[in-house]
């Protein structure tokens, strides 16, 4: 059995307007088996409703985006069987995917844009 070793950095896009916003990823290292689910927790603040995203860095590769909520609905499917849903209400954008995989290892990144 593997281990799926995921580092976390936050990330933020300038932001125009008032007020303070931020993104905030609380773990900065995660470990889980193979197979079982995974969740990376984005915490955000914002006063109105952000544009979120999710990028991932593979090991001598560049960030690429693995899905992003602008508006509509709140569950966001991305690449690789990943999704994050949008919870206005607790200011969250958690990244989730029911089933690690060794190739998920890598560097996660949240993001928030007001544009």
């Amino acid at each position: 059995m593997f281990s799926v070793t995921i580092l976390l950095l936050e990330m933020l896009f300038t932001v125009r307007g008032t007020g303070a916003q931020s993104v905030t990823q609380p773990d900065d290292h995660i470990s889980v088996s193979e197979g079982a689910p995974l969740e990376l927790r984005c915490i955000y603040s914002y006063s109105g409703t952000p544009t979120l995203f999710w990028y991932v860095q593979y090991p001598s590769q560049g960030p690429q985006l693995l899905l992003k909520y602008y508006s509509g609905n709140t569950r966001v499917k991305g690449i690789k069987d990943f999704e994050a849903e949008f919870k206005k209400n607790e200011t969250s954008f958690h990244l989730r995917k029911s089933s690690a995989h060794w190739s998920d290892s890598a560097e996660y990144f949240c993001a928030l844009s007001d544009t």
